[in-house]
């Protein structure tokens, strides 16, 4: 763009921005100089309703209306049920199973690996499992790829897994 050109479209513009800053401060409107009128408005007051009929819109929408102490009772009852239950769970000894898909890209480490393992909860320590690699001499052939390992599998399984 040539300098001549852009200082005219700037002065243009310029100018047009003081002309129409001059007539908006300038024009006096009647809306600007007449009092205004303030007029009184009625309230209106809505009714509350009645407690029966809550219940009876509630109940004809499908909700089911009960008392705190319904509920309480109810709630009490169903904790009872599930104590009941709950010794009979107790007796099998449950271990959680951590399962995880560990995606090996280009550039990770046998550390790196380590840490995405501990953080997922199927290895204790990263630091470990890394001199363990490098005891058994096959850091270098960890290989790109996805891997599933649970935590129900031993150090070696693990390593033998993502190791080829």
């Amino acid at each position: 763009m040539r300098v001549n050109l852009l200082t005219s479209f700037a002065a243009g513009i310029l100018i047009s921005t003081t002309i129409s800053g001059a007539v908006y401060f300038t024009n006096k409107t009647e809306a600007s100089t007449k009092p205004v009128k303030v007029t009184e408005q009625t309230k209106t007051v809505t009714v509350q309703p009645t407690e029966d009929e809550m219940k009876t819109k509630l109940a004809a929408a499908g909700y089911v209306v009960q008392t705190k102490a319904d509920y309480d009772k109810n709630l009490n009852d169903a904790k009872a049920a599930a104590q009941k239950a709950a010794p009979a769970d107790d007796n099998q000894s449950k271990k959680t199973v951590y399962r995880v898909v560990l995606n090996v890209a280009n550039g990770m480490t046998s550390i790196d690996v380590g840490r995405a393992l501990e953080k997922a909860k199927i290895i204790d320590n990263a630091f470990k499992f890394s001199k363990d690699i490098e005891k058994k001499g096959i850091e270098n052939k960890l290989r790109p790829g996805t891997f599933v390992v649970d935590s129900n599998m031993s150090r070696d399984q693990i390593i033998s897994t993502i190791f080829k």
